[in-house]
């Protein structure tokens, strides 16, 4: 990095003409006479019909039946239907395409168990297991329509499956490898789910855990589940229902390699995926075959450059967003998924950056506060390993603060290596906004709209905001990849989302745009805290409580004050405790924003309650402080850190405050 230029501009990261002339980018806009992503990005807003055409074109997305019209916006712009007429299978597209050509030869996935286990598939291979598998579902009953759940870890016949539901046209529910019973009924009873797909158990930090066992649990008060297909993973002691389940190996015992796949309504749906609401029942978004292939196209093989000669790591969980991306992605675009068992750093402090040596990992997404949790084990641990494989890594999930960022930039990515921060969500079926290898970095900084998705920040109007203003990410016009409304709810879709300002989807994350073009995430837009007046995002705060050393997480929330409308309250994961750290915190932040920003109140906590995907759940800590109900809990990662909450605050804890 040059010091003296960063300080100038704040870029410390710039591509050369290497990167440049080798992205896919820049042969997408050089075949159609575009000058530069400025250029791509007003064309594709201007003329979406041309642009979704083209980037299908681009990628040889298979139709077929080709469909007469690849947008049609008549019913209005929530009710968008994409590639009319035509008929595809995202198995088509990831798997099929390859046959007859070297790529199903190479490893489409390459595996480590949390115990140092490995398993290598080809594409061959992992081709042969899905044909298998998709006969057993349809001797089990199973076809086009029925819903499919998948409650796995991240093993390599957790993408079998995926791919399995998806070539016979049933519809995949992915649930989180942790849920409990209660969260796991909900979905499947929400979803009307007629299978589901499981293991034994699987490894967390060395235990072994009985996954079966929880979901037998949950099936006796899910009556449309009447199959279950059970993987033996662990091989440990696991009850069976006769009539019911059945073991994966039996099921598939003689059946042949090949099956031809399923052709659907480009538009048909794919993926039912559930993601939390604020109170009540998680929210189903509904991705289909065409919209999640095209959306994986756009923003991982367009924006984030990803080759088939990568090979991506990003650990996640099935249940996530996360989860199908990562599976669907790398073998749509003929790469290499590395899946991990387990954490990013058990049984090694480090293991996620050994991971990285040991695979010889490209690409990398990563959260940032899962690099948060890992720079507590300090740099050696990234030094102990050789990473100059990597070339691009990718970041999604919670706002960055800028020492976190600089840190992964500076040690893990040796100051040479591009972080493209990712921001969308589950019902975006990917991202709004990107970074790209064409564009220059700022720490947390993104290069703006992901083509295609008219994304801009304004006020409560609807009105763009001036450079350096805070405002609302909206996009003014639908995606091919944006959920088909809510999963039997279409009036929660459009209250969610289309009503808050007439036709434009607000995403409820805060954005801005400095003068320079780059682009800023401040959070979820019902996070903001406003004192006194003045409205201010809680991850700047948390950036100076992290700034001083001595946090190692922080949630700040905005608690009711009769004076200011609302005041700081600051929830601390630190080093220490009692009241001196805690007028030293405070006092950092009253240096940095000025006394009317004096946190009425610093609490220490062990932990704060986050997802699976590491986001920090800033409403369950804001709703325990006001001390009310804390709404949907079933994404937890963590539950125990529930009643923590409670009693840093003096609530108590055996009082139910949920939903």
């Amino acid at each position: 990095m040059n010091t003296e230029s960063y300080a100038q501009t704040g870029i410390v990261w710039q591509p050369d003409d290497a990167i440049k002339e080798a992205a896919n980018l820049t042969a997408f806009m050089r075949a159609h006479g575009i000058a530069d992503y400025a250029g791509l990005n007003a064309r594709s807003v201007a003329e979406p019909e041309w642009f979704w055409n083209a980037l299908i074109a681009h990628f040889d997305l298979r139709f077929e039946t080709p469909y007469s019209r690849v947008l049609d916006t008549s019913e209005g712009l929530p009710w968008a239907k994409w590639c009319v007429g035509g008929t595809t299978n995202i198995v088509a597209n990831c798997i099929d395409r390859h046959r007859g050509t070297p790529t199903m030869a190479k490893p489409a996935i390459e595996w480590e168990g949390e115990d140092g286990s490995r398993r290598v598939w080809t594409y061959a291979e992992l081709d042969a297991e899905v044909c298998r598998l998709a006969l057993a579902l349809r001797h089990l009953g199973l076809g086009r329509g029925d819903v499919v759940a998948l409650y796995m870890p991240m093993v390599p016949e957790v993408a079998a499956a995926f791919f399995a539901i998806a070539k016979i046209g049933a519809i995949v529910l992915p649930i989180f490898s942790g849920f409990g019973a209660n969260a796991i009924v909900n979905r499947l009873d929400d979803g009307g789910a007629k299978a589901v797909i499981t293991v034994d158990g699987t490894l967390r930090r060395g235990k072994k855990v009985a996954m079966k066992t929880v979901l037998d649990e949950a099936l006796a008060r899910a009556p449309s589940v009447q199959h279950v297909v059970v993987l033996r993973h662990l091989d440990i002691a696991t009850p069976m229902v006769s009539g019911r389940d059945v073991w994966w190996r039996d099921a598939l015992n003689g059946l042949p390699a090949t099956l031809p796949t399923e052709q659907l309504p480009a538009d048909d749906p794919l993926i039912l995926i559930f993601t939390s609401g604020t109170t009540g029942r998680a929210k189903g978004a509904v991705l289909t075959h065409c919209g999640f292939a095209t959306k994986i196209a756009l923003d991982l093989g367009l924006c984030m450059d990803f080759k088939a000669s990568d090979r991506l790591l990003w650990m996640s969980d099935m249940g996530w967003l996360v989860g199908p991306i990562i599976v669907v992605g790398p073998t749509l675009l003929g790469g290499t998924v590395v899946l991990a068992e387990g954490a990013p750093d058990y049984p090694q402090k480090g293991r996620i950056w050994r991971l990285l040596q040991d695979f010889r990992v490209t690409f990398l997404g990563i959260a940032p506060t899962v690099v948060r949790a890992l720079m507590l084990y300090g740099v050696e641990e990234v030094e102990k390993v050789d990473v100059s494989s990597l070339r691009i890594m990718a970041s999604t999930g919670e706002p960055w603060n800028p020492d976190s960022w600089s840190w992964l930039f500076t040690h893990v990515g040796k100051s040479r290596v591009p972080i493209l921060n990712y921001s969308g969500g589950t019902e975006i079926g990917g991202g709004i906004i990107t970074g790209t290898v064409l564009h220059p970095l700022k720490p947390a900084s993104f290069a703006g709209s992901v083509p295609g998705m008219a994304a801009a920040v304004v006020d409560a109007q609807g009105h763009d905001v001036a450079p350096g203003q805070v405002g609302e990410l909206v996009m003014r016009m639908p995606s091919m990849g944006l959920t088909r409304g809510l999963w039997k709810d279409p009036q929660r879709y459009l209250d969610s989302y289309w009503n808050t300002i007439p036709n434009l989807w607000v995403h409820g994350d805060f954005a801005s745009i400095d003068a320079d073009g780059f682009w800023y995430v401040h959070g979820r837009s019902d996070d903001t805290i406003k004192v006194a007046g003045k409205r201010v995002g809680p991850a700047e705060v948390e950036s100076v409580l992290l700034a001083t050393g001595l946090v190692d997480e922080a949630a700040v929330i905005g608690a009711q004050d009769a004076l200011k409308g609302q005041a700081l309250v600051c929830v601390c994961v630190a080093k220490g405790a009692g009241a001196a750290l805690a007028e030293t915190l405070s006092q950092a932040v009253v240096k940095f924003f000025g006394m009317p920003f004096k946190p009425r109140e610093i609490v220490f906590v062990a932990d704060l309650p986050k997802t699976r995907n590491m986001k920090i759940m800033r409403r369950v800590v804001r709703a325990i402080s006001n001390d009310q109900p804390v709404g949907e809990l079933s994404s937890l990662v963590n539950p125990d850190s529930v009643d923590d909450l409670k009693r840093a605050f003096g609530r108590d804890v055996a009082r139910d405050i949920g939903p």
